[in-house]
């Protein structure tokens, strides 16, 4: 009766979270449903449940495929290489933006910075195509008028990758600032004066202060990550892919979307999806572990 009571005390809380509730239930524990494609020979006349059952003869033939081996490759290197350089970029730009003086310039600096978040990768990818097309683009066009050659970022396997990273930093580090910055304002402003009479420099309040007082946050934030370290950017990837950067550039999503929406391979997809669920399930709960053991507190 107690607990009936609180939750009409309540009443409007809880009804606000209906909407993000339902989200869930319909799309991400509705759909879990569909993993009993993996085990059947998969016919949309027959439906799900009509289908033939096969048990494990899509996942031993996905496994064995060597084309697999090279997606499995991509995707690990695209996804820890985003990690290890989109992720400290808005940490270190938040601690800049902790210094400025002037919160009029502060707040025009930010809002430039979040322009790029609500640009699609389609537009992006019409934009990059626009300004680094070897053959129409602006810069190469300039460049070659003194004499120099750019290489081809877009179509060269060599520095597709590159630019993925690159690219990726720059549309997502603005964005990334608001909640550092959130936990930044949070900070007790005693703490920076004990450390100004100590004779630390901005720097060493920085380094003393800022960084430890939301270590906890950049934990969260870095189990979420690799929580999630198997999506290495479908939007991204699969606007700015060519033909010939798909050997670097095709990823389990990517390889996931041409076999079951292009290929009709709905088996070999639903496996490749349940692949990454586990490996990103068990990434989640393995850092989420070691931070606990480390911190003596699970950030989860």
């Amino acid at each position: 009766m107690l607990i009936t009571n609180k939750i009409w005390g309540y009443r409007a809380l809880y009804t606000m979270i209906i909407a993000g509730l339902a989200y869930f239930i319909i799309f991400n524990y509705a759909t879990l449903y569909g993993f009993l494609i993996a085990f059947k020979d998969f016919r949309p006349r027959l439906g799900i449940l009509g289908s033939p059952w096969v048990g494990l003869k899509h996942f031993r033939a996905v496994f064995s495929n060597p084309e697999f081996t090279l997606i499995l490759r991509n995707t690990m290197v695209i996804s820890f290489g985003k990690l290890l350089t989109a992720f400290p970029a808005p940490i270190l730009l938040a601690l800049l933006l902790n210094e400025l003086k002037s919160q009029r310039y502060k707040r025009v600096v930010q809002s430039i910075l979040y322009i790029p978040h609500f640009i699609s990768w389609v537009i992006m990818a019409g934009i990059f195509q626009n300004l680094f097309s070897v053959t129409t683009g602006i810069i190469p066009m300039f460049l070659r008028n003194f004499g120099m050659d750019m290489p081809s970022l877009m179509a060269d396997p060599n520095y597709f990758i590159g630019f993925l990273f690159t690219t990726n930093v720059w549309k997502t580090m603005g964005w990334g600032t608001i909640i550092y910055l959130a936990a930044i304002s949070g900070i007790n402003p005693e703490l920076y004066e004990s450390a100004v009479i100590d004779g630390c420099n901005r720097f060493q309040q920085a380094l003393r202060i800022t960084l430890p007082c939301i270590s906890y946050t950049i934990v969260i934030l870095l189990v979420i990550n690799m929580g999630s370290i198997m999506s290495a950017g479908f939007d991204q990837i699969f606007n700015l892919m060519g033909s010939r950067t798909t050997s670097v550039a095709n990823i389990i999503d990517t390889y996931a979307y041409y076999l079951g929406i292009r290929g009709g391979r709905f088996e070999w997809a639903t496996v490749v999806g349940m692949f990454k669920a586990a490996v990103n399930c068990t990434m989640l709960f393995t850092v989420n572990w070691i931070a606990g053991k480390i911190s003596e507190s699970s950030p989860l």
